[in-house]
């Protein structure tokens, strides 16, 4: 349980900042396209530094790793809860992704350490359970809080349970193994600038910052890519994985768990604008009409994990992605009065669907990967979380930027298309040469 703790306050976190974030740009005086700069540099310093937490902790220790992160993120918290400012909150959100990022890094690697082989798929089933949770948590969160304190207070909340969580990971967290090779700072370093640089580039398209800032962030990024990928070129454990690349189910599960975050991404962030602007209703019941996503999804994880045991992860995904989609385009083609029950069950629809999707897929990452490699499987699977997670809040500043009265609409028939693509790549791992992979 120690583990899942900390878990647990990162992911309340992402929910409930995508879901007040209408509030907070209204408070501190900024655009809705704008404050998702909130969103966006969280996400980018977290995506970027994912691996080479995931080296350091095959090098150093997972528990290390783990425990430096639960510190980095009270400390983000805490400015957060101070901060008075877009530029000052946004440099407070990146050190609390810093911290987020360290516990992302290793937890599938800790929890592949604490259950045996025979049990990994409860395990993980056990992790995802708490993350859905979590979401519920988050938007249910926001309703209370802003309904009797100012929005800083959602930060500052964090900080009481953060101290009772480092205790608990003190006290109980098991070490492991640790690898005798060096930590190579410099490859670190070139791992961080290349996904940073993808995802600033991303940004930059969002808010409409031009051609050339686009250009050049990606140029950058690919030279920093290629020189990652020559320092790195025949090492047995890189921190860009490119050895488990070659493995066709990690390869094709990792790109299924891009699509599928990309979606959710896209719709936390949306949904609160949507229907808080778009349908009208008050911050504070937005957050309980997202509710029924987060929640479906933890009650779908109790079916999904023992089935990711026995049937194979390319129909479980697939066919939960298409129910996603399904799901999502039906919001898109809610009418304009539309009561609080026509929406919770199109989003109770969209649970069913992702839940169906995310154990199996994360059991297909981790358990095709060599044991010696937990750490790097491990940072692979946040990496891709979090990864399609920004692309998805991207997705959204870019529409809202397009069409200030249409594009969170826009950005929902996006998330269809996203959902469509994934359940296709999840398909092919049921050709036979991935599934010997198995």
């Amino acid at each position: 349980m120690a583990v899942l703790v900390p878990v647990i306050i990162s992911t309340i976190d992402i929910s409930l900042t995508s879901t007040a974030l209408p509030t907070i740009a209204r408070d501190i005086g900024t655009s809705s396209a704008t404050s998702i700069w909130v969103v966006n540099a969280y996400y980018l310093v977290v995506v970027a530094s994912l691996l080479p937490f995931a080296a350091m902790g095959e090098i150093f220790g997972h528990r290390r790793v783990f425990l430096a992160g639960q510190v980095l993120f009270m400390a983000g918290a805490l400015a957060s809860g101070l901060a008075w400012s877009l530029p000052s909150l946004v440099a407070s959100r990146a050190l609390l992704g810093l911290g987020a990022a360290a516990i992302s890094a290793v937890t599938p690697a800790l929890i592949r350490y604490i259950y045996p082989p025979h049990q990994l798929g409860r395990g993980l089933g056990l992790y995802v359970l708490v993350v859905g949770v979590s979401f519920t948590t988050g938007p249910t969160m926001v309703s209370l809080v802003l309904s009797v304190a100012s929005w800083p207070w959602l930060y500052l909340c964090n900080l009481p349970v953060g101290l009772v969580a480092l205790a608990l990971s003190l006290r109980s967290l098991p070490a492991t193994e640790r690898s005798m090779r060096r930590f190579d700072a410099a490859s670190a370093a070139l791992c961080a600038a290349f996904f940073a640089l993808i995802l600033f580039g991303l940004a930059a398209i969002a808010h409409r910052l031009g051609a050339p800032a686009v250009l050049a962030a990606w140029l950058a990024a690919a030279a920093c890519g290629f020189a990652l990928l020559r320092r790195e070129a025949g090492r047995p454990a890189p921190i860009l994985a490119m050895d488990l690349f070659r493995i066709p189910l990690f390869a094709l599960s990792s790109a299924t768990s891009i699509c599928a975050f990309t979606v959710q991404g896209l719709s936390f962030v949306v949904l609160p604008f949507l229907l808080h602007n778009g349908f009208g209703y008050s911050q504070a019941e937005t957050g309980l009409l997202i509710t029924p996503w987060p929640a479906t999804l933890a009650v779908m994880t109790l079916v999904a994990a023992p089935m990711g045991d026995r049937y194979p992860p390319g129909i479980l995904g697939g066919c939960g992605l298409l129910v996603l989609m399904a799901g999502l385009a039906s919001v898109a083609l809610l009418p304009p009065g539309a009561g609080a029950v026509d929406i919770m069950w199109r989003l109770a629809l969209c649970g069913v669907g992702f839940g169906f999707f995310q154990t199996p897929n994360m059991r297909a990452i981790m358990a095709s990967a060599p044991r010696e490699r937990s750490g790097g499987a491990s940072g692979i699977v946040a990496t891709s979380r979090l990864l399609g997670q920004a692309i998805g809040a991207a997705i959204v500043a870019l529409c809202l930027s397009l069409a200030p009265e249409g594009g969170a609409m826009m950005a929902v028939w996006v998330g269809c298309g996203a959902a469509a693509l994934g359940s296709l790549v999840s398909f092919l791992r049921l050709l036979p040469g991935v599934r010997a992979g198995l």
